[in-house]
């Protein structure tokens, strides 16, 4: 235990190592307060990966922190100057400041009226504001500077640069408001059954649409045969296990902001897709078998299946971020396979 903790300051000198600490004490109580969804909400069962692909990530870019924390306690570190610099401690103090008090509001409200997705949303929103400005301002101090780099030269910002998928994708594992989400379910509620209907109707398959419920010609034995777009199927929980696979497969395998940026937007248009191709089966399923053969076994195996193949997809897009474009004798790199990040 004692080399373990010599090895951790060694890597991350005080301050820095002790607003690390700070960090993971406010991940563990972030855990501790969204586990309740994680638990009771399907939509966010996912979460309970969040904690361990976070130690992960940290321990895959231990190495480039401990690089970053050199490069910044190195002599004639670059730091940004002038309004540049202005700028950057105006917003990250800012940004600090905001964030506790929504984490503080968060907290008392949690402590208050017990679990709820407002408090939940609020305590990890804030947490995310206030520990990547926490981690830039207690980075090492160099004993000489080199003024006048831009912001993201700055030595400061390529360090908690690393922490940014660790601090931020508690997001996405936390409930949104439920007025966002509710919007949100009817939004996708409405394409996924218009999207169905449109598909139906230009096959000329005999089918009609009242609400979110698709009506189908009766059974054999004459009885009604109708199919509900429920939430579940509204794509809200695949839009947010998708949003995560995209993020944790970003911030593993890729170097570039816009990359990682790319990639998430990709699993979102993945999700909306597959989960489209899952209206269509289910209804088409039960077109020829009845609405009750879409129940259990095949209504979650479609479910899982878009995850697993956007996951796939997004798995299939990774190799393009590494191509090389050579233009005559010149050859450019696109992008590095950038395995780490």
């Amino acid at each position: 235990m004692k080399e373990l903790w010599q090895k951790f300051v060694s890597a991350a000198p005080m301050p820095f190592g002790a607003a690390l600490l700070v960090a993971v004490a406010f991940w563990a109580f972030i855990s501790w307060d969204q586990s309740h969804w994680w638990s009771t909400k399907e939509d966010y069962g996912f979460g309970w990966l969040v904690p361990a692909f976070v130690g992960y990530v940290i321990h895959d870019r231990w190495g480039r922190i401990r690089e970053a924390a050199a490069a910044c306690g190195a002599v004639d570190s670059p730091r940004a100057s002038g309004w540049v610099a202005g700028l950057l401690n105006l917003f990250l103090y800012g940004a600090m400041m905001g964030g506790a008090a929504l984490f503080l509001l968060g907290a008392f409200y949690r402590a208050g009226a017990g679990a709820s997705d407002a408090a939940t949303f609020a305590i990890t929103v804030g947490a995310a504001a206030l520990l990547l400005p926490l981690l830039f301002v207690n980075s090492p101090e160099a004993p000489t500077v080199r003024r006048g780099a831009s912001w993201r030269e700055d030595a400061r910002v390529r360090l908690v640069s690393l922490f940014v998928f660790p601090v931020c994708v508690w997001v996405i594992s936390a409930p949104m408001i439920s007025a966002v989400e509710n919007q949100l379910n009817l939004f996708l509620l409405r394409k996924v059954t218009n999207v169905v209907f449109f598909v139906f109707d230009v096959l000329g398959l005999p089918i009609e649409q009242q609400g979110n419920v698709l009506v189908l010609p009766p059974l054999a034995d004459g009885k009604p045969n109708q199919v509900g777009v429920e939430d579940a199927c509204s794509g809200i929980r695949s839009l947010t296990a998708c949003l995560f696979a995209g993020s944790f497969l970003g911030a593993v395998f890729l170097d570039k902001l816009w990359k990682k940026i790319a990639l998430v937007a990709a699993a979102m248009c993945f999700a909306v897709f597959t989960n489209l191709l899952r209206g269509l089966f289910l209804t088409s399923w039960a077109y020829n078998f009845g609405h009750e053969a879409i129940e259990g076994f095949v209504h979650d195996a479609a479910g899982y299946a878009v995850l697993g193949l956007t996951v796939v997809g997004l798995l299939c897009l990774l190799p393009l971020f590494s191509l090389k474009i050579s233009f005559g004798d010149d050859e450019h790199e696109a992008e590095p396979d950038g395995a780490k990040s």
